[in-house]
């Protein structure tokens, strides 16, 4: 059975139109709008999505820090208190086990931000491996998660918040503050590659705060959004989905994330692996569409006869106005420019290599 949000009844009064993904039931959109007002919302105004399914476990003990270094394959030894880092969880051999961003709040206290469909597996993996004086504490069921996305998202929190309670830079989070008089950690973070805030707090205050936050967005636009737009805003700015760019197959270094595999830390699991397989021969890339057709996920890809790789993501684009898709490919045809066909139900269609991220916002 499904599981539900705190704020399930919302979506549904909202006209959310609720499909079942990681386990749980969400909006996919909202009616009257659709994926494309509600992608553009963020892009141009502001949006905001219940991503309380995703996961929160914290590690917690004087070990935490040595169990997160053994665990992720990023470097933590340097991390500042407030500060929040993406990175991998790999298995023996190089595989991804997940993706997700951790959080520090001081020495002895970490947050890992995982994957809704992997919960219970992260859980199950981390505590197998766990040394030490370090406990793992499963927070998910009580912890209720907001992203207000787009380019009018501080000045909406401001509105609710004091200036010096909202996180300045990029990847940092601040502790136990107040929204509008709701005690929240809240972090500039984000899956859309749009200035954002993701906002934390107790189940119970789900309903406030998402009120709070659609009431003080009114003049400024802001919209409820749903896994649709979450999906192709995150797809426009090149970011990977588990289940679809990153496995327990592919690598790190395969899907283009050396930016947080460090291969020069003492260890982690799954170094050993990477190390020993060296470069790798394919790689993630991106694909403009330029025959007609949407090429999504699992299409096989030719370069004339030979099968060069597997599209691993794709739709239209809202923001560009053409179809893309992402790519693992061999590393002989990644270059820009390459002209290759993507197989959909035995029709090919003309695709040409070009760089990611396909959308980038101005600063």
């Amino acid at each position: 059975m499904e599981l539900k949000t705190p704020l399930y009844e919302q979506h549904v009064q909202l006209g959310g139109k609720m499909v079942s993904f990681g386990g749980y039931l969400l909006p996919v959109t909202y009616k009257p709008t659709s994926l494309i007002i509600e992608h553009e919302a963020v892009r141009n105004e502001a949006g905001l999505f219940d991503v309380s399914h995703m996961g929160s476990i914290f590690l917690e003990g004087k070990d935490a820090l040595e169990n997160v270094q053994n665990l992720l394959s990023n470097d933590f030894s340097t991390m500042e208190v407030g500060q929040v880092k993406y990175t991998l969880m790999c298995n023996e051999a190089g595989g991804i086990v997940d993706d997700f961003i951790v959080y520090k709040y001081n020495d002895e206290k970490f947050m890992l931000v995982v994957n809704a469909a992997n919960r219970e597996k992260d859980a199950n993996w981390i505590k197998q491996h766990l040394t030490g004086d370090c406990l793992m504490n499963d927070q998910s069921d009580a912890i209720a998660i907001l992203a207000l996305q787009g380019p009018l998202s501080e000045k909406i929190l401001k509105k609710l918040m004091k200036e010096e309670d909202i996180p300045a830079k990029f990847y940092t989070f601040l502790e136990n503050r107040s929204l509008d008089g709701v005690s929240v950690d809240i972090s500039q973070t984000g899956y859309t590659g749009e200035l954002g805030f993701e906002i934390y707090f107790k189940n119970e205050d789900a309903t406030t705060v998402w009120n709070k936050l659609l009431e003080a967005g009114k003049e400024e636009g802001l919209i409820p959004c749903g896994l649709g737009a979450r999906d192709t805003l995150r797809l426009e700015a090149g970011l990977p989905l588990y289940g679809n760019e990153l496995t327990d197959e592919i690598t790190p270094l395969e899907a283009k994330l050396k930016f947080a595999t460090k291969l020069k830390k003492d260890h982690f699991i799954g170094k050993d692996a990477l190390v020993e397989k060296g470069e790798p021969t394919r790689t993630r890339i991106g694909a403009k569409v330029t025959g007609k057709g949407i090429v999504r996920e699992h299409a096989p890809i030719f370069s004339g006869e030979e099968e060069v790789g597997i599209s691993t993501s794709g739709s239209h684009s809202p923001t560009l106005g053409y179809p893309i898709a992402s790519l693992l490919i061999d590393k002989a045809y990644a270059e820009p420019g390459t002209q290759l066909e993507a197989e959909v139900r035995g029709r090919r269609i003309p695709i040409e290599v070009v760089k990611l991220p396909f959308y980038k916002r101005e600063k």
